[in-house]
């Protein structure tokens, strides 16, 4: 489970990390420091994120 959720962690990162990073856009943040904490934020949310999918994916098999 551990290399399914790494993998899903490269998918799920960079979508979570473009989507928090054009939410701080359109709120108008658009300097350098939001942007990288949105981003940051993005990553830091997936590694839960890819756990539980994997999980999921693994009990449903």
């Amino acid at each position: 489970m551990g290399r399914l959720a790494a993998i899903l962690f490269f998918v799920i990162g960079t979508s979570l990390a473009g989507s928090f990073m054009i939410a701080g856009l359109v709120m108008g943040y658009d300097t350098t420091r939001p942007i990288i904490i949105a981003v940051t934020l993005g990553f830091l949310l997936a590694i839960p994120v890819s756990i539980m999918v994997a999980k999921a994916i693994v009990n449903r098999g």
